[in-house]
């Protein structure tokens, strides 16, 4: 065939090459892919989105395949899977629905495209946002909620479900039902060890997700073979090491020591043996654990920081930074006795973290974060998290799947969430460093990529300022009213 040929052959095929290309809404070219579940790297991926989700992860000559008219140049960058943080709090009375709507874009802004709610008093804000996120017409991350906690008759908690008998708690668990909640919240401070364990057995049964602060009167074992799917802060497993477990429980429920006193006495008697069965117990059982650390230290050193000049709190209405106050001032009582105990209580206590992720116990990384809690930023809260999962003695990747595919799978959406695979939802954090190198990096975000939409750096800062404008009137607008 002369050269004359050859060019018409060449040339009668290129028609159908182009026609042949599949085309896409997105394409995310040339990312380093993070496989959260192996901790391997995937050089040289370009990513697939169509109708907000992964229609392909290809290789550099199958991305040949592919055209869009949005494309991502992503060369030197890293792909992880959207962050999800596992505990927040929505919350602090009606006047305050506008500053926690306000902390919706703080999620989105910092790489997280889903939140878990654990409770608070602005249910009905939250379940409209729950649904107004889902259709896209609320910028923030994807709502699972509990809507309101069950608890006892005159908790401390605003906003919960006081229940006294199983009438009580059935009706409860139809109206939670009722609601399509994502998930059922319990906590311990006037319910019963009795109806605590009926509500978690109840709502099991009912094919129900749980998750609670656990009454000191039951021990780990007994809660989790209820059926108990999530334990929340790590200072509740702690106990399970100890023979005196289950006896200063009762005493702390009886009123004949406190807490602080008994977990000196735990703390005396800790078997890393004991606890390292207990942690392999609650594994078999199915059940996990937020560690909340973030929040937690927040708090225990506010001796050395007391955070009121944190460059974060201009995103943080006046009203929420109000609520604070309680924790801020109650460890402000403490001599000085008092804060090295409860320096070494939550030293020791985070200290057992790489026992229960060995024992393999499921750990979601989640900030506590919301009303009430002081200092205890929703967004950047996240990240500070995962540091100190890595600082306890998590690896990075471990830390990563902690805020990635353990929260999916615990709430039942792996097939949807949690990586970065073909026919999952395309949420995508692009980072400028590698994680599993180093976790400091899930901070340095290129850009997110929501169900498909892209925001650049440009838009992710433009959000982050709209905030802070919508704060600074909030501000002002207080400081305008005060006598």
């Amino acid at each position: 065939m002369n050269k004359h040929l050859i060019f018409l052959a060449i040339a009668a095929t290129l028609p159908f090459a182009t026609n042949a290309a599949e085309r896409v809404d997105l394409l995310i070219r040339d990312a380093t892919v993070v496989d959260v579940v192996s901790g391997k790297l995937q050089p040289h991926r370009t990513i697939a989105v169509r109708d907000g989700h992964i229609l392909a992860i290809a290789d550099a000559k199958q991305a040949k395949r592919y055209e869009a008219s949005q494309v991502v140049d992503a060369q030197g960058k890293f792909a992880i899977p959207g962050l999800w943080d596992m505990h927040v709090h929505f919350g602090g009375g009606d006047k305050l629905i506008e500053e926690n709507r306000n902390l919706l874009p703080l999620y989105l802004a910092h790489g997280i495209t889903a939140v878990r709610d654990c409770a608070g008093d602005l249910s009905p804000s939250v379940l409209q946002w729950r649904d107004q996120v889902s259709k896209g017409e609320l910028a923030g991350p994807r709502i699972f909620t509990s809507g309101p906690k069950l608890e006892g008759y005159k908790s401390i908690w605003p906003g919960d479900i006081e229940i006294g008998n199983t009438a009580e708690l059935n009706a409860a668990l139809d109206q939670l039902q009722g609601w399509k909640v994502d998930f059922v919240k319990i906590t311990d401070n006037t319910l019963s060890p009795e109806l605590f364990l009926a509500a978690v057995k109840e709502a099991d049964r009912r094919g129900m997700k749980t998750s609670a602060h656990v009454p000191y009167s039951l021990t780990l074992e007994e809660v989790s073979a209820a059926g108990l799917d999530s334990i929340e802060h790590f200072d509740y497993a702690y106990k399970a090491g100890s023979p005196l477990e289950k006896s200063l429980g009762g005493k702390i429920a009886r009123g004949e020591i406190n807490s602080r006193d008994a977990w000196t006495q735990w703390n005396a008697t800790f078997d890393p043996a004991r606890a390292r069965a207990a942690y392999r117990n609650l594994a078999r059982h199915g059940t996990a654990i937020t560690p909340t650390i973030n929040g937690s230290r927040v708090v225990t050193y506010l001796d050395q920081d007391d955070h009121k000049r944190d460059p974060y709190l201009k995103y943080i209405g006046p009203g929420l930074q109000a609520t604070y106050t309680w924790r801020v001032e109650r460890a402000a009582k403490d001599d000085a006795q008092a804060v090295a105990r409860r320096h070494e209580r939550f030293e020791t206590s985070a200290g057992v973290l790489p026992m229960m992720q060995k024992a393999g116990m499921t750990i979601l990384a989640g900030t506590d974060a919301g009303f009430l809690n002081s200092y205890n930023y929703p967004g950047i809260g996240l990240h500070q998290e995962l540091g100190w999962l890595v600082h306890y003695g998590l690896t990075p990747t471990q830390a990563l799947q902690a805020a990635t595919i353990n929260g999916a799978r615990f709430l039942g959406h792996a097939d949807e969430y949690g990586t970065l695979q073909a026919g999952k939802v395309a949420d995508v954090v692009l980072l400028d460093a590698d994680p599993l190198r180093d976790i400091d990096a899930t901070r340095r975000i290129h850009a997110v990529v929501q169900r498909g939409q892209v925001h650049d750096r440009a838009d992710l800062d433009a959000m982050l300022a709209d905030v802070e404008r919508r704060v600074a009137a909030q501000q002002a607008a207080a400081a305008s009213t005060k006598p």
